[in-house]
């Protein structure tokens, strides 16, 4: 589980957890992670940045040790990156969160993949948003990098669909976390306002999502898309 020492990673972390899952828990940052609150103990947590490609092979290589195997990758750290038009978007920003949303997501699965191919089962989730479908305004790098989460999904579905290993994405609409804080109240409102039923999702209804993709019964299911729109969605 990547980007989970809070929020939306912390949350799908947690319901894994009660459905009897082994959690490793991997993040660049843990000191707002709290063993106590979080309800679970974890089978390791470790400081990965999922950018770095060499970070990401050691790390999953010290997890298959400690954990024996690894069944499901949900793959889920994630930056928004600066609110700002296209024109005036700094280069170095850009390059940072297609580093992480969708690079990360690219050597997680290319360090998880073969050994999930070896065991004849696997299920990788991947988190895409709302914005990797529509494309939102003032958010281009996020959402390219979410558009590409979306493609490279269906595409190492399709050369995994015979080998047990199943990859799935989930695109969210905008959920009440920390990454708020990095929006503008304008940005905000304006996404609120795009969702039907008039609230934000809530991480509760993502980590039961997720849980159903990443389990068992999720058997005939691949190279979808599965949203959590509140209504927004139009295909």
């Amino acid at each position: 589980m990547t980007g989970a020492a809070r929020g939306i990673g912390l949350g799908i972390a947690q319901r894994l957890a009660e459905e009897g899952c082994r959690v490793i828990l991997w993040d660049v940052d843990f000191s707002q992670f709290d063993r106590r609150k979080a309800g679970f103990e974890p089978v390791l947590t470790q400081v990965v940045d999922v950018s770095d490609r060499l970070a990401v092979e050691k790390a999953f290589s010290e997890a298959v040790e400690a954990a024996g195997s690894i069944e499901i990758l949900v793959n889920n750290a994630g930056i928004n990156g600066p609110v700002v038009a296209a024109w005036e978007y700094p280069p170095d920003a850009w390059d940072r969160v297609i580093a992480i949303n969708l690079n990360g997501v690219f050597h997680c699965c290319r360090a998880a993949v073969p050994h999930m191919r070896q065991r004849g089962y696997g299920r990788i989730v991947n988190v895409a948003s709302m914005a990797g479908k529509d494309g939102v305004q003032y958010i281009s790098a996020y959402s390219a990098a979410k558009g590409g989460v979306i493609a490279f999904t269906k595409s190492l579905a399709k050369e995994l669909a015979a080998d047990g290993v199943l990859a799935n994405c989930i695109a969210p609409a905008m959920a009440e976390t920390d990454l708020l804080r990095e929006m503008t109240p304008e940005h905000i409102a304006a996404s609120k306002a795009k969702i039907p039923m008039g609230r934000f999702l809530q991480i509760p209804e993502i980590a039961a999502m997720v849980a159903w993709i990443a389990g068992p019964e999720c058997s005939f299911t691949t190279g979808f898309v599965f949203d959590l729109s509140g209504g927004r969605a139009t295909y």
